[in-house]
Protein backbone atom coordinates (compact mmCIF):
# COMPACT_ATOMS: atom_id res chain seq x y z
CA UNK A 1 0.00 0.00 0.00
CA UNK A 2 1.17 3.43 -1.08
CA UNK A 3 1.98 5.95 1.47
CA UNK A 4 1.79 9.46 1.50
CA UNK A 5 2.31 12.37 4.04
CA UNK A 6 -1.21 14.13 5.31
CA UNK A 7 -0.43 17.69 4.35
CA UNK A 8 1.56 19.19 7.13
CA UNK A 9 0.06 16.93 9.32
CA UNK A 10 3.54 14.54 9.33
CA UNK A 11 1.25 11.57 9.52
CA UNK A 12 1.94 9.10 7.02
CA UNK A 13 -1.37 7.72 5.80
CA UNK A 14 -2.26 4.40 3.07
CA UNK A 15 -3.79 6.52 -0.16
CA UNK A 16 -6.66 4.34 0.91
CA UNK A 17 -8.47 4.56 3.82
CA UNK A 18 -11.18 3.48 6.32
CA UNK A 19 -14.51 5.04 5.86
CA UNK A 20 -16.66 4.80 8.77
CA UNK A 21 -20.03 5.03 7.74
CA UNK A 22 -21.18 1.77 6.74
CA UNK A 23 -20.12 -0.30 9.56
CA UNK A 24 -23.05 0.06 11.42
CA UNK A 25 -24.58 -2.16 9.57
CA UNK A 26 -22.68 -4.85 10.82
CA UNK A 27 -22.07 -6.24 14.10
CA UNK A 28 -19.45 -5.85 16.47
CA UNK A 29 -17.22 -9.28 16.27
CA UNK A 30 -17.56 -8.81 12.17
CA UNK A 31 -16.59 -5.27 12.32
CA UNK A 32 -13.23 -6.59 14.09
CA UNK A 33 -12.69 -8.88 11.57
CA UNK A 34 -13.02 -5.90 8.95
CA UNK A 35 -10.52 -3.75 10.84
CA UNK A 36 -7.98 -6.58 10.63
CA UNK A 37 -8.12 -7.39 7.12
CA UNK A 38 -7.97 -3.13 6.51
CA UNK A 39 -4.78 -3.50 8.76
CA UNK A 40 -3.21 -6.38 7.06
CA UNK A 41 -3.85 -4.94 3.47
CA UNK A 42 -1.78 -1.80 4.41
CA UNK A 43 -4.99 0.73 5.50
CA UNK A 44 -3.63 2.71 8.31
CA UNK A 45 -5.80 5.92 8.67
CA UNK A 46 -9.73 5.08 10.03
CA UNK A 47 -12.48 7.71 9.38
CA UNK A 48 -15.54 7.89 11.42
CA UNK A 49 -17.57 10.14 13.23
CA UNK A 50 -20.41 10.92 15.89
CA UNK A 51 -23.04 10.99 13.90
CA UNK A 52 -22.37 7.53 12.35
CA UNK A 53 -24.77 5.52 15.21
CA UNK A 54 -22.41 2.93 16.71
CA UNK A 55 -19.16 3.43 14.46
CA UNK A 56 -16.91 5.35 16.58
CA UNK A 57 -17.90 2.28 19.36
CA UNK A 58 -17.36 -0.65 16.99
CA UNK A 59 -13.97 0.69 16.16
CA UNK A 60 -12.56 1.44 19.60
CA UNK A 61 -13.14 -2.22 20.41
CA UNK A 62 -11.83 -3.30 17.75
CA UNK A 63 -8.64 -1.34 18.61
CA UNK A 64 -8.50 -3.11 21.82
CA UNK A 65 -8.12 -6.24 20.06
CA UNK A 66 -6.23 -5.16 16.96
CA UNK A 67 -4.07 -2.50 18.10
CA UNK A 68 -4.44 0.91 18.04
CA UNK A 69 -0.92 1.69 16.94
CA UNK A 70 -2.15 0.51 13.80
CA UNK A 71 -3.66 3.29 12.76
CA UNK A 72 -4.26 6.84 12.63
CA UNK A 73 -7.64 7.60 13.95
CA UNK A 74 -9.77 10.74 12.37
CA UNK A 75 -13.32 11.53 14.13
CA UNK A 76 -15.68 14.44 13.78
CA UNK A 77 -18.76 16.19 15.22
CA UNK A 78 -21.05 18.88 13.99
CA UNK A 79 -20.44 21.24 16.77
CA UNK A 80 -19.60 24.91 16.20
CA UNK A 81 -19.24 26.29 19.74
CA UNK A 82 -17.04 26.12 22.28
CA UNK A 83 -18.42 24.32 24.99
CA UNK A 84 -20.23 21.58 22.52
CA UNK A 85 -16.98 20.79 20.96
CA UNK A 86 -15.23 20.59 24.23
CA UNK A 87 -17.71 17.96 25.18
CA UNK A 88 -17.77 16.42 21.48
CA UNK A 89 -14.24 15.62 21.88
CA UNK A 90 -14.54 13.85 25.13
CA UNK A 91 -17.64 11.89 23.73
CA UNK A 92 -15.07 10.55 21.51
CA UNK A 93 -12.77 9.76 23.61
CA UNK A 94 -14.83 8.09 25.52
CA UNK A 95 -16.41 6.11 23.00
CA UNK A 96 -13.28 5.07 21.30
CA UNK A 97 -11.48 4.32 24.41
CA UNK A 98 -8.73 6.51 23.46
CA UNK A 99 -6.49 8.66 25.23
CA UNK A 100 -6.38 10.85 22.18
CA UNK A 101 -7.19 10.62 18.71
CA UNK A 102 -5.26 11.70 15.86
CA UNK A 103 -7.35 14.16 13.75
CA UNK A 104 -10.06 15.88 14.96
CA UNK A 105 -12.47 17.66 12.33
CA UNK A 106 -15.29 20.08 12.74
CA UNK A 107 -17.75 18.00 10.54
CA UNK A 108 -19.93 19.45 7.98
CA UNK A 109 -19.39 22.71 8.03
CA UNK A 110 -22.40 24.01 5.22
CA UNK A 111 -23.55 27.16 6.35
CA UNK A 112 -21.84 30.61 6.61
CA UNK A 113 -23.12 31.01 9.96
CA UNK A 114 -21.82 27.66 10.88
CA UNK A 115 -18.18 28.58 10.17
CA UNK A 116 -18.45 32.00 11.49
CA UNK A 117 -19.36 30.55 14.61
CA UNK A 118 -17.06 27.79 14.89
CA UNK A 119 -14.09 30.17 13.90
CA UNK A 120 -15.51 32.68 16.78
CA UNK A 121 -13.66 33.30 19.56
CA UNK A 122 -16.05 31.37 21.32
CA UNK A 123 -16.21 28.55 18.39
CA UNK A 124 -15.28 25.28 18.01
CA UNK A 125 -11.88 25.83 16.40
CA UNK A 126 -10.73 27.17 20.34
CA UNK A 127 -11.76 24.09 21.89
CA UNK A 128 -9.51 21.96 19.60
CA UNK A 129 -6.68 24.36 19.60
CA UNK A 130 -7.45 23.77 23.28
CA UNK A 131 -7.78 19.77 23.03
CA UNK A 132 -4.37 20.06 20.63
CA UNK A 133 -2.44 21.68 23.86
CA UNK A 134 -3.87 19.20 26.16
CA UNK A 135 -2.74 15.86 24.00
CA UNK A 136 -6.14 14.94 23.75
CA UNK A 137 -6.15 15.30 19.79
CA UNK A 138 -2.96 15.80 17.77
CA UNK A 139 -4.44 17.11 14.63
CA UNK A 140 -7.45 19.51 13.22
CA UNK A 141 -8.85 19.60 10.43
CA UNK A 142 -12.71 20.40 8.86
CA UNK A 143 -15.34 18.77 6.29
CA UNK A 144 -18.03 19.83 4.47
CA UNK A 145 -19.93 19.56 1.00
CA UNK A 146 -19.74 23.40 0.35
CA UNK A 147 -16.56 24.49 -1.65
CA UNK A 148 -17.01 27.97 -0.51
CA UNK A 149 -16.89 27.49 2.76
CA UNK A 150 -13.80 25.48 2.62
CA UNK A 151 -12.15 27.37 0.46
CA UNK A 152 -11.72 30.12 3.77
CA UNK A 153 -10.88 27.07 5.95
CA UNK A 154 -7.90 27.02 4.09
CA UNK A 155 -7.25 30.50 5.09
CA UNK A 156 -6.56 29.74 8.65
CA UNK A 157 -2.86 27.99 9.38
CA UNK A 158 -5.20 26.00 12.31
CA UNK A 159 -6.55 23.62 10.01
CA UNK A 160 -4.23 20.89 8.57
CA UNK A 161 -6.79 18.73 6.52
CA UNK A 162 -10.09 19.28 4.34
CA UNK A 163 -12.48 16.90 3.43
CA UNK A 164 -14.70 17.16 0.97
CA UNK A 165 -16.16 15.26 -2.04
CA UNK A 166 -14.15 13.62 -4.72
CA UNK A 167 -15.05 11.40 -7.36
CA UNK A 168 -14.92 11.15 -11.23
CA UNK A 169 -18.60 12.90 -11.19
CA UNK A 170 -17.76 15.41 -8.24
CA UNK A 171 -14.77 17.21 -9.60
CA UNK A 172 -16.04 20.57 -8.18
CA UNK A 173 -13.32 20.64 -5.59
CA UNK A 174 -10.63 20.49 -7.48
CA UNK A 175 -9.85 23.93 -7.31
CA UNK A 176 -10.13 23.80 -3.51
CA UNK A 177 -7.87 20.39 -3.16
CA UNK A 178 -5.27 22.04 -5.46
CA UNK A 179 -4.58 25.46 -3.41
CA UNK A 180 -5.07 22.90 0.19
CA UNK A 181 -2.24 21.12 -1.16
CA UNK A 182 -0.06 24.43 -1.96
CA UNK A 183 -0.65 25.57 1.28
CA UNK A 184 0.52 22.30 2.99
CA UNK A 185 -2.75 20.85 4.05
CA UNK A 186 -4.07 17.12 3.92
CA UNK A 187 -6.79 16.32 1.38
CA UNK A 188 -9.32 13.54 2.32
CA UNK A 189 -11.82 12.28 -0.58
CA UNK A 190 -15.16 11.69 0.97
CA UNK A 191 -17.78 10.31 -1.25
CA UNK A 192 -15.32 8.23 -3.56
CA UNK A 193 -17.70 6.35 -4.89
CA UNK A 194 -20.15 9.67 -5.32
CA UNK A 195 -22.23 7.82 -2.35
CA UNK A 196 -22.48 4.63 -4.37
CA UNK A 197 -23.81 6.06 -7.05
CA UNK A 198 -20.85 5.31 -8.80
CA UNK A 199 -20.86 1.97 -10.03
CA UNK A 200 -17.19 1.36 -11.27
CA UNK A 201 -15.78 1.73 -7.84
CA UNK A 202 -12.22 0.37 -8.29
CA UNK A 203 -12.04 2.42 -10.96
CA UNK A 204 -13.09 5.69 -9.32
CA UNK A 205 -10.34 4.91 -6.49
CA UNK A 206 -7.52 4.42 -9.61
CA UNK A 207 -8.86 7.95 -11.28
CA UNK A 208 -8.87 9.62 -7.62
CA UNK A 209 -5.28 7.68 -6.26
CA UNK A 210 -3.88 8.90 -9.93
CA UNK A 211 -5.27 12.70 -9.55
CA UNK A 212 -2.36 14.45 -7.95
CA UNK A 213 -5.45 15.69 -5.54
CA UNK A 214 -5.49 13.63 -3.31
CA UNK A 215 -3.69 12.21 -0.18
CA UNK A 216 -6.07 9.92 1.10
CA UNK A 217 -9.46 8.38 -0.35
CA UNK A 218 -12.06 7.04 2.64
CA UNK A 219 -14.25 4.82 0.66
CA UNK A 220 -16.88 3.35 2.93
CA UNK A 221 -16.63 -0.85 3.79
CA UNK A 222 -18.65 -3.18 5.90
CA UNK A 223 -17.28 -6.58 4.42
CA UNK A 224 -13.73 -7.65 3.88
CA UNK A 225 -14.56 -8.61 0.18
CA UNK A 226 -14.96 -4.55 -0.01
CA UNK A 227 -11.62 -4.12 2.09
CA UNK A 228 -9.80 -6.60 -0.39
CA UNK A 229 -10.86 -4.98 -3.45
CA UNK A 230 -10.37 -1.82 -2.76
CA UNK A 231 -7.23 -1.81 -0.94
CA UNK A 232 -6.05 -3.73 -4.34
CA UNK A 233 -5.97 0.04 -5.84
CA UNK A 234 -3.49 1.33 -3.18
CA UNK A 235 -0.21 0.64 -4.62
CA UNK A 236 -0.79 3.93 -6.86
CA UNK A 237 1.84 2.92 -9.71
CA UNK A 238 -0.15 2.14 -12.82
CA UNK A 239 -2.15 4.80 -14.32
CA UNK A 240 -5.79 5.05 -15.87
CA UNK A 241 -5.58 3.17 -19.47
CA UNK A 242 -7.35 5.20 -22.24
CA UNK A 243 -9.95 2.10 -22.16
CA UNK A 244 -10.62 2.56 -18.25
CA UNK A 245 -10.83 6.31 -19.23
CA UNK A 246 -13.53 6.21 -21.28
CA UNK A 247 -15.12 3.66 -19.51
CA UNK A 248 -15.18 6.47 -16.52
CA UNK A 249 -16.71 8.94 -19.22
CA UNK A 250 -19.68 6.86 -19.92
CA UNK A 251 -20.51 6.29 -16.26
CA UNK A 252 -19.80 10.31 -15.75
CA UNK A 253 -22.49 11.15 -19.27
CA UNK A 254 -25.19 8.47 -17.65
CA UNK A 255 -24.92 9.92 -13.97
CA UNK A 256 -24.83 13.69 -15.63
CA UNK A 257 -29.02 13.44 -16.12
CA UNK A 258 -29.47 12.31 -12.88
CA UNK A 259 -27.12 12.98 -10.12
CA UNK A 260 -26.93 15.84 -7.75
CA UNK A 261 -23.26 16.79 -6.88
CA UNK A 262 -24.09 18.77 -4.13
CA UNK A 263 -22.62 22.06 -5.46
CA UNK A 264 -25.33 24.38 -3.98
CA UNK A 265 -26.35 26.57 -7.28
CA UNK A 266 -29.97 25.39 -6.08
CA UNK A 267 -29.96 27.82 -3.17
CA UNK A 268 -31.66 29.27 -1.99
CA UNK A 269 -34.89 27.19 -1.84
CA UNK A 270 -37.46 30.31 -1.46
CA UNK A 271 -38.92 27.61 0.38
CA UNK A 272 -36.08 27.28 2.98
CA UNK A 273 -35.54 23.50 1.61
CA UNK A 274 -32.24 22.31 1.95
CA UNK A 275 -31.97 20.30 -1.63
CA UNK A 276 -28.58 19.29 -1.60
CA UNK A 277 -29.14 17.61 1.91
CA UNK A 278 -32.26 15.93 0.78
CA UNK A 279 -30.98 14.04 -1.90
CA UNK A 280 -27.76 13.64 0.13
CA UNK A 281 -30.19 11.37 2.82
CA UNK A 282 -31.59 9.82 0.25
CA UNK A 283 -28.87 8.52 -0.89
CA UNK A 284 -28.17 7.04 2.84
CA UNK A 285 -31.64 5.06 2.34
CA UNK A 286 -31.22 4.42 -1.78
CA UNK A 287 -27.04 3.66 -1.98
CA UNK A 288 -25.90 3.25 0.91
CA UNK A 289 -28.49 0.80 2.62
CA UNK A 290 -28.78 2.45 5.55
CA UNK A 291 -32.77 4.11 5.70
CA UNK A 292 -32.89 4.60 9.39
CA UNK A 293 -29.67 6.81 9.51
CA UNK A 294 -30.64 8.17 6.45
CA UNK A 295 -34.28 8.60 7.44
CA UNK A 296 -33.05 10.54 11.27
CA UNK A 297 -31.16 12.94 9.00
CA UNK A 298 -34.26 13.73 6.80
CA UNK A 299 -36.29 14.17 9.53
CA UNK A 300 -34.17 16.70 11.80
CA UNK A 301 -34.52 18.86 8.76
CA UNK A 302 -36.14 21.87 9.86
CA UNK A 303 -37.97 22.23 6.20
CA UNK A 304 -38.33 18.56 4.35
CA UNK A 305 -39.26 18.35 1.07
CA UNK A 306 -42.66 18.14 1.14
CA UNK A 307 -42.51 22.12 1.12
CA UNK A 308 -41.71 22.35 -2.45
CA UNK A 309 -44.10 24.66 -4.17
CA UNK A 310 -42.30 23.50 -7.55
CA UNK A 311 -41.69 27.23 -8.66
CA UNK A 312 -38.63 24.97 -10.53
CA UNK A 313 -35.92 28.74 -9.91
CA UNK A 314 -34.19 25.85 -8.30
CA UNK A 315 -34.21 24.20 -11.51
CA UNK A 316 -33.39 27.15 -13.81
CA UNK A 317 -30.10 27.56 -11.73
CA UNK A 318 -29.01 24.10 -11.92
CA UNK A 319 -25.80 23.76 -14.10
CA UNK A 320 -26.52 20.08 -14.96
CA UNK A 321 -30.04 20.64 -15.82
CA UNK A 322 -31.19 18.11 -12.88
CA UNK A 323 -34.96 17.60 -13.06
CA UNK A 324 -35.05 18.42 -9.38
CA UNK A 325 -39.32 19.08 -8.36
CA UNK A 326 -39.18 15.39 -9.45
CA UNK A 327 -36.49 14.42 -7.43
CA UNK A 328 -37.80 16.11 -4.26
CA UNK A 329 -41.33 14.43 -4.96
CA UNK A 330 -39.13 11.00 -5.15
CA UNK A 331 -37.57 11.82 -2.14
CA UNK A 332 -40.85 12.45 0.02
CA UNK A 333 -41.82 9.13 -1.61
CA UNK A 334 -38.66 7.59 -0.62
CA UNK A 335 -38.85 8.79 3.21
CA UNK A 336 -42.74 7.77 3.46
CA UNK A 337 -42.23 4.09 2.79
CA UNK A 338 -39.45 3.88 5.45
Amino acid sequence: MKKVLLGKTGMEVSVIGFGGIPIQRVGQEEAIKIIAEAKNRGINFIDTAQAYTVSEEYIGNALKQIGRENFYIATKAMSYDYESMKKAVEKSLSAMQLDYIDLFQIHNVSKQEQFDTAVSENGALKALIEAKEKGLINHIGITGHTREILLQAIEYDEFETIQFPFNPVESQGAELFEKALEKGIGTIAMKPMAGGAFTKQKLSLKYIVNSGLINVAIPGMDSIEQVIENSSIGDGTEALTAEEQEEINEEVKILGNDFCRRCGYCKPCPEGIDIPNVFLFEGYVTRYNLPEYGKSKYEAMPIKATACVRCRKCERKCPYNLPIVNKLKHAVETFKNI
